[in-house]
């Protein structure tokens, strides 16, 4: 099987794949006959009150995360989902009635949204560690991303059916719908082998569990570095669900199936972002640096396009960046985990790129009244630009070069990797685990150390593939020398031979 889909070779993770795809496309019609429910139907064009719905959807997950990530350790993980999205389902299922009766109320779909947002606070961290029961340590980095490109498949084909529907049948019928698939998900759960699971070790009930997956974070520079990436991107900008409706709406006077529309283009590029996440072996905190910084100028670059077409080419780029921007954070924080802290370090990173939403939409709708739409758009790619240049300053002052040369570095890695693939020789790092623990810190898809310079980098050692073609050329050596990547996890980066090293006979 392609590597690109080396995920679905697990029996389990067929089944898991196909049920989230058919509950994702309904979660994504509900989202926005939900929008458009409030823009226009219980609001005259308010946008903050689109704002406070979606702040709501969120505001649990902030609350109620770290104690949703300690039970996903302790529980069960399949049967705590079969209850989570059960609980979904009924709440679409609610939701539908009231509209198609004629007594749906502001208030009751602000009470929905905010039932939405304790179901899926329980949901998320337990959804997101299951992946690694399904295919095991070494498919997550694909699974992960094949779980992103079924969302944004959902995502493509979603909004626009939505937008279609809402114009022949109505909302409430759309909510039922939303309220059907999640059949689709329930019955892959119950039809899951159990035997052919990989399972976490269950962690023990205990007194300050939540407080010990917070010192665990701290210990973990790259993690920390993340959440605080995640959490400015995640509250001031992904809030399309907001902002698309608004420029549809107020800027260029385009009706639902106009909005629906802006949904699916903008899924094109994060399900082009996520397939080419699922190609990708090994993630780097140099590429999640630069996802969050291509994320603000393609953001702000959208904000400023004077017509609905060309602001609609643009989201293209916001969705392949921004996918790959949270694909990365999601590899690196599972991978960088050790099993027992998984749940609970994934529920923190949930409520920081979920949990500023509650802060974050109602005053990006507040922008929009006050200042314009435009506006609420430029502030998130701005607040995009910030983290990534947060992250600049963070690997500079860890002492792992400019920038541009950790960029120059990872470059070069992919280099010898094609060298290496070309002679018939495997790769170094692909015969190693993704995780490896050194002096006290995690290390992400390193291979096995051959010793630690004092530099603290970890050299990959050679292969005779490279000293041949460096011997072809007339050199004595090759001229990058080693190929070191720092130890915490993150990005290779030259580092000179040792003059001792004596040259092994081809």
């Amino acid at each position: 099987m392609s590597a690109m889909f080396s995920a679905l070779r697990h029996p389990n993770y067929r089944l898991w794949a196909a049920g989230a795809l058919v509950s994702n496309v309904g979660t994504w019609m509900q989202r926005v006959a939900q929008d458009w429910l409030v823009l226009t139907q219980l609001t005259q064009h308010d946008g903050a009150a689109v704002g406070i719905t979606t702040g709501l959807q969120f505001l649990p997950i902030l609350v109620l995360g770290p104690y949703a990530g300690v039970l996903g350790d302790r529980l069960d993980k399949r049967k705590l989902l079969i209850a989570t999205q059960s609980a979904m389902g009924l709440l679409a299922l609610l939701q539908g009635v009231l509209v198609l009766t004629g007594t749906v109320q502001l208030w009751q779909i602000y009470a929905i949204a905010l039932g939405l947002g304790v179901a899926s606070a329980f949901d998320a961290p337990p959804r997101q560690a299951f992946v690694s029961e399904l295919v095991g340590r070494q498919d997550i980095p694909n699974a992960v991303a094949l779980n992103s490109a079924s969302f944004n498949l959902a995502r493509l084909a979603g909004p626009g059916v939505a937008g279609l529907l809402i114009g022949v049948i109505g909302t409430g019928w759309v909510f039922l719908l939303n309220a059907a698939s999640f059949a689709g998900v329930l019955l892959s759960l119950s039809k899951l082998r159990t035997d052919l699971l990989h399972p976490s070790p269950r962690v023990p009930r205990g007194k300050h569990q939540i407080i010990e997956g917070i010192r665990y974070v701290r210990t973990q520079p790259r993690i920390v570095l993340i959440l605080a990436m995640a959490g400015v991107v995640g509250m001031f900008t992904l809030n399309f669900q907001v902002t698309n409706a608004l420029m549809a709406a107020d800027v260029f006077h385009a009706g639902p199936d106009g909005y629906g529309l802006l949904g699916s283009v903008m899924a094109v590029g994060t399900l082009a972002g996520a397939l080419l996440a699922a190609r990708r072996k090994k993630p780097r905190m140099t590429l999640i640096v630069a996802a969050a910084i291509l994320l603000g100028i393609a953001t702000v670059v959208a904000a400023t396009m004077p017509s609905y077409f060309w602001f609609a080419v643009m989201l293209m780029f916001v969705g392949l960046s921004s996918i790959t921007f949270l694909n990365l954070c999601n590899t690196i924080v599972q991978l960088g985990t050790d099993a027992q802290y998984r749940g609970r370090v994934l529920a923190l990173y949930m409520a920081v790129i979920q949990g500023g939403t509650p802060i974050g939409a109602p005053l990006i709708g507040w922008v929009a009244n006050t200042a314009g739409a435009r506006w609420s758009i430029l502030i998130g790619g701005l607040a995009a630009l910030a983290a990534g240049l947060l992250g600049v300053v963070a690997l500079n002052r860890w002492g792992e070069g400019s920038f541009r040369d950790q960029v120059r570095a990872v470059w070069a890695a992919r280099r010898l990797e094609a060298a290496t693939a070309a002679d018939g020789v495997p790769s170094p790092r692909a015969a190693t685990e993704p995780q490896a623990a050194l002096a006290g810190q995690t290390t992400v898809g390193v291979p096995e150390t051959v010793g630690v310079p004092e530099t603290g980098a970890v050299r990959v050692p050679e292969t005779e593939a490279t000293r041949v073609k460096a011997c072809s050329r007339g050199d004595s050596r090759p001229k990058t020398g080693s190929i070191g990547r720092v130890a915490t996890g993150s990005m290779p980066r030259i580092a000179p031979r040792r003059p001792t090293e004596p040259l092994r006979e081809g």
